[in-house]
């Protein structure tokens, strides 16, 4: 089962979407204006892929 909700970009506001796969306990959110991407499990927190452009990692 998959269910989608619509949700404001943790990266720059604008309308973005969240899916969630029950078979596979995988979250992804994506943006498409800014191009943010976050994929991440749900069971164990741990990022899958991710790509946010204009958030910068520290050094």
């Amino acid at each position: 089962m998959q269910i989608t909700q619509d949700i404001y970009c943790p990266n720059c506001g604008s309308r973005a979407k969240r899916r969630y796969c029950s078979k596979t306990h995988i979250t992804q959110t994506q943006c498409p204006a800014c191009d943010y991407l976050m994929v991440n499990c749900s069971r164990t927190g741990r990022v899958v892929e991710a790509y946010a452009p204009g958030i910068y990692a520290s050094r």
